[in-house]
């Protein structure tokens, strides 16, 4: 399983969103001090109604729960945009 794969595969788990978006962007870092760890850069939109009534840093701690050891073997940096149904984008 890639790395996309698993981080799609924690996230549809842990909140059923009704719409993912998970894209490696670890090209756009190559040469990067955290680069060299092998772990990646990953951007990730996700819609979900477990984000409702949850502010900005609570939705993207549950994100990194979800993630949970992710975080630590395959994810250098993850940028997140996390959203409940209805709401616009930011």
């Amino acid at each position: 399983m890639s790395r996309v794969e698993a981080i799609r595969a924690a996230l549809e788990a842990a909140f059923q969103p009704s719409r993912l978006v998970v894209e490696d962007q670890s090209h756009l870092h190559a040469g990067h001090a955290g680069a060299a760890t092998g772990r990646g850069h990953f951007r990730v939109e996700i819609e979900a109604a477990a984000f409702a009534g949850l502010t900005p840093i609570q939705r993207h701690r549950r994100v990194y729960a979800a993630l949970g050891r992710l975080m630590q073997t395959d994810i250098h940096a993850l940028g997140v945009k996390a959203m409940a149904p209805g709401e616009p984008p930011a």
